[in-house]
């Protein structure tokens, strides 16, 4: 009966204060007007829950209970804004997802308090904001943290592109290209600029889990946005089409490339040579080669060899895999002979291409 009675006294005030709530629109005032259809929804949900049914999911952690009992007391009890410490505790303390329900649930308090009471109508930083995420993500409360992205929210959040990065490292960590689409669709729909470092993230799990199609959306997204791309996104992009013997992407990738940057890096430049090497023209993919040990630092140059070998012994295998069957016998031996034409020039200009030539010969993939 009592959190019955409280559910009331919480709809009552939604109700009392809706002209106050009125600059918040779309989903926020969506959300006000679903929970206050039955008051005793606010507190039995999955998402949003009191400190009289804890027990809806487990227990949240003893210190993230005592914080949100405390600010909750502040807000409701003694109607004084609590101190931000306890709140930045709070977030700091979030270990499971019963802690960040609370953690939402007291941030949707916070942020009623600070308009009806204090009429202060910005929502918190987006350092704060940030930091939600990551407790999100280290707590697994992936739903939770998709919600900091939202433009209007009822928490009080700013959204930012850094938070859209936790999510999005989380999926880099695990292949989920689920969670990657996702986290795109809510930073298109809440209009945040995308940034470089975002498009480093989205590359590499593109790459990751060989999603070509993904990849080239996105790269596409990117580049109409104006966003400045990295040389190591070029280097993930430049690589992969280079994997996939696509050499028509490779040379438009590569023509964006040179615009901003004049230097090749070690992987650019020997994605460059495989994509010569596809087009039969060893000796064109030498004078890459070459370029590169001239420019690049000594550190540089020490890799050579190292990519040499990767694309003797690791780049044929892949490439052939995207071949039509019919065409990969004859492929692979074109391939083969182009390659040992290569090494072979390099090494009579005196390139350090001591490498191991026998996995050539292998047959995977290859029809008999």
């Amino acid at each position: 009966m009592q959190v019955i009675s409280n559910a009331r006294r919480v709809s009552r005030f939604f109700l009392s204060n809706s002209t106050a709530l009125s600059p918040f629109s779309g989903l926020a005032q969506h959300d006000y007007r679903r929970v206050t259809t039955d008051p005793r929804n606010w507190f039995l949900s999955k998402e949003f829950f009191s400190s009289g049914v804890d027990t809806v999911e487990g227990a949240p952690s003893g210190d993230v209970k005592e914080l949100y009992d405390k600010m909750l007391d502040s807000v409701k009890v003694k109607r004084s804004m609590p101190p931000n410490a306890w709140l930045w505790s709070m977030i700091a303390n979030c270990q499971h997802q019963h802690d960040i329900r609370l953690l939402f649930d007291i941030l949707q308090n916070l942020r009623i308090f600070r308009l009806s009471n204090l009429r202060i109508h910005d929502n918190f930083n987006c350092n704060l904001c940030r930091e939600v995420t990551k407790a999100c993500v280290h707590a697994g409360a992936l739903d939770f943290g998709k919600k900091t992205l939202w433009k209007h929210n009822v928490y009080g959040l700013t959204p930012h592109i850094s938070s859209a990065h936790s999510l999005l490292l989380y999926a880099k960590d695990h292949n989920d290209t689920k969670l990657l689409v996702e986290v795109m669709k809510l930073l298109k729909k809440n209009n945040l600029p995308l940034q470089p470092g975002t498009a480093d993230i989205v590359f590499s799990i593109c790459y990751n889990t060989n999603d070509w199609v993904l990849i080239s959306k996105y790269a596409q997204r990117f580049v109409k946005a104006g966003v400045k791309l990295r040389q190591t996104s070029f280097e993930t992009w430049m690589e992969f089409a280079a994997k996939r013997g696509d050499t028509k992407s490779l040379w438009t990738i590569e023509k964006l490339r040179s615009e901003t940057m004049k230097q090749h890096t070690l992987a650019t430049g020997f994605s460059c040579a495989k994509g010569l090497l596809l087009e039969r023209k060893p000796s064109d993919a030498v004078a890459v080669i070459q370029v590169l040990n001239q420019t690049l630092s000594d550190k540089g140059k020490s890799g050579i060899k190292n990519e040499l070998q990767r694309l003797v012994s690791e780049w044929p295998l892949e490439v052939i895999k995207h071949q039509k069957d019919e065409d990969r016998k004859a492929f692979a031996a074109s391939l083969k002979s182009d390659i040992l034409i290569m090494v072979s020039e390099l090494l009579s200009m005196g390139v350090k291409a001591n490498v191991s030539l026998e996995d050539l010969d292998r047959k995977e993939g290859i029809p008999q």
